[in-house]
């Protein structure tokens, strides 16, 4: 479904994990972001993107790399492809895309596309690397600790400044530190820096929804950097402060879908045991949920 929709941007929003997928016209090109999940949804934004089309020139950015994010790229065969070196040279392709056909086996999915790892066309390799189409200009920062592969994309166009955030920023869900928590802690600080250089105007996550005030922009930030210090805390406490426990409760409670993001925050406890070297805490200790 379209959950968000302003001159010259949409925005849909899968049914599952309130994934969301981004068309971005211009007077010189359709950029569509993250195109995903189920095939009904993928259509939808096939046709919409068809019909407003005309004769302008197609572009499919992907945020990074993982499975529900790169799903529907033979979708777009016509399409120019943007996404950094990490995900063009990602190490495990094929794991991917075995990801992809387990989820379909699943659930008895048949796509009417094939299914296959993205060829890069135009490929992201540092901080402030810029593409430029007509009078729209995107501006790419990497953005690890999620993924290795993760960039944000400021697409800026008429005095106006969209963020496109990936898997980062949502208001529904906790960090996610499947690469590192270090590197999604430098993400969060590059992230209050695009605030500053950008005017952006609109922030569109990977999952949840936008927002187009600033306040909350920095807010989510904020809250992200939080959760990571805080598990830190944790972690480093034996897993016995009550305080930092109680407080990574009430973060976690903050999310509209708490109870689901249980499996995400013990592998970040995890991660982050790993990180500092320290063992799980025995059940009888631990204050972890």
């Amino acid at each position: 479904m379209i959950e968000y929709k302003t001159q010259g941007v949409t925005v849909f929003q899968s049914a599952l994990y309130q994934t969301t997928s981004t068309v971005i016209e211009t007077p010189s090109c359709v950029l569509v972001v993250d195109p995903t999940w189920l095939p009904h949804e993928v259509a939808d934004i096939r046709s919409y993107v068809d019909q407003v089309r005309r004769e302008r020139p197609l572009y499919l950015l992907f945020t990074h790399s993982d499975w529900d994010h790169i799903l529907a790229y033979r979708a777009f065969p016509d399409a120019v492809t943007i996404g950094s070196g990490g995900l063009a040279n990602h190490p495990d392709k094929e794991g991917v895309l075995e990801r992809i056909r387990q989820f379909d086996a699943e659930h008895y999915i048949r796509r009417p596309y094939e299914l296959a790892y993205p060829e890069i066309d135009v490929v992201v390799h540092h901080d402030g690397q810029q593409l430029t189409l007509g009078d729209t200009t995107l501006t790419f920062y990497l953005a690890p600790g999620h993924t290795p592969c993760g960039i944000f994309s400021v697409v800026a166009q008429r005095g106006r400044a969209i963020l496109l955030a990936g898997d980062y920023l949502s208001d529904v869900e906790i960090p996610f530190l499947s690469d590192s928590s270090e590197r999604y802690e430098d993400t969060m600080r590059k992230a209050a820096q695009i605030f500053e250089t950008h005017p952006v105007d609109l922030l569109v996550p990977g999952h949840g929804l936008c927002t187009a005030d600033r306040d909350e922009m920095r807010l989510r930030q904020q809250q992200s950097l939080t959760y990571i210090e805080t598990l830190r805390a944790f972690v480093r406490s034996g897993e016995a402060d009550t305080e930092a426990s109680n407080q990574l409760q009430a973060i976690m409670q903050a999310y509209p879908f708490a109870r689901g993001l249980r499996a995400p925050h013990q592998e970040n406890l995890a991660l982050v045991r790993h990180e500092l070297g320290r063992s799980p805490a025995s059940k009888a200790n631990s204050n972890a949920f």
